[in-house]
């Protein structure tokens, strides 16, 4: 069993874990984090688009989330404000810990000239100023901010802490420094990037100005990475049964699905589970899309579970879309 697989690792699953407030649903969660107070942010795709719960499930209050188009990925900074980017809304908005709505980076709904005429990301014909379709953001150890701009453009754009862009790179390909979806993005204690460049399936690393280091495989379409406070990585992976583009084949004939994959500080794989054979199970995956560790080391991942399949009845409308996996007491406060 996938379960016993991720219980080995010394999880345990819960896919009921939030309790809803009565009559709210989501049609599946985009981005998931976790503030100072392990307090857990969920960014879905529905009529309640940012719901805020306490590590035990228990809902605490909603955000207005009525100027969201399609929340993608959320991000909390040592301060507890809040990013959310919005891709179809081509912006990043940055908010108080109360929710107050401080800044947008970008546009609302006035994507930059890319020559991309649609999310389909092998549209682009040339890169382009930010944003076209946005999907995560990062924040530096010195407070710049970091954001892959990665269906409709094929760039990394870093702004001060108040939002002045600085300088971008990146381009279409699958090259040193290019990119194929740049969907997720991390940054270490040392300030180096991590970039999920999800169609080319590796985590590509950079320098804080840009500069290309290395480029990490043996990944199945990564979306989106995250950094502990120990060093570990913690991998969220799309696989190849869910979310494939029209025309793209797996790389082999019995490709893994969604999984998650854990490295330790120098990138050894230290536990993977999932793969989609059972989506539906607790413990396994259908279209992990996000991912974060709390303070105590409890993990949560989010699932795209409709619009990667789900919409096609590759899954059943009650496939989870949001887990949490809790630490057993030897992995407590890895977070």
């Amino acid at each position: 069993m996938l379960t016993q697989s991720c219980r080995e690792f010394g999880y345990t699953p819960d896919d009921h874990w939030a309790k809803l407030p009565p009559g709210f649903t989501w049609k599946e969660v985009a981005g998931v984090a976790t503030d100072s107070r392990d307090r857990v942010f969920v960014f879905s795709r529905g009529e309640h688009p940012l719901l805020i719960f306490d590590p035990d499930g228990t809902f605490i209050e909603e955000w207005d989330g009525s100027m969201f188009v399609r929340p993608h990925g959320i991000t909390i900074s040592p301060d507890d404000c809040v990013y959310c980017t919005d891709d179809q809304g081509h912006t990043i908005r940055k908010f108080s810990p109360d929710g107050k709505l401080l800044f947008t980076l970008g546009t609302p709904g006035k994507p930059s000239d890319t020559g991309a005429t649609s999310i389909d990301f092998r549209t682009i014909k040339h890169v382009g100023p930010p944003f076209h379709y946005p999907t995560n953001l990062a924040i530096a150890p010195g407070g710049d901010l970091f954001v892959s701009d990665g269906y409709g453009n094929a760039r990394v754009h870093v702004f001060t802490p108040d939002g002045q862009l600085l300088f971008s790179w990146g381009e279409p390909g699958s090259g040193r420094g290019q990119f194929r979806i740049p969907h997720g993005i991390a940054i270490d204690r040392e300030g180096t990037v991590y970039v999920a460049d999800r169609e080319n399936s590796r985590i590509e690393l950079f320098s804080p100005k840009g500069e290309f280091i290395a480029e990490w495989i043996n990944l199945a379409r990564p979306c989106q990475v995250f950094i502990d406070r120990s060093g570990k990585f913690f991998v969220a992976e799309l696989g190849y049964r869910a979310g494939m583009w029209p025309g793209t084949t797996a790389p082999t004939s019995d490709p893994t699905g969604g999984r998650i994959s854990i490295f330790d500080a120098k990138r050894n794989l230290i536990a993977r589970w999932g793969g989609g054979e059972n989506p539906t199970e607790p413990g396994d995956f259908f279209a992990p899309h996000d991912i974060c560790v709390d303070s105590r080391g409890d993990v949560y991942v989010a699932e795209v579970t409709w619009s990667a399949g789900g919409n096609r009845g590759l899954v059943t409308p009650g496939c989870h879309a949001l887990q949490k996996f809790e630490a057993n007491p030897a992995r407590k406060g890895g977070g």
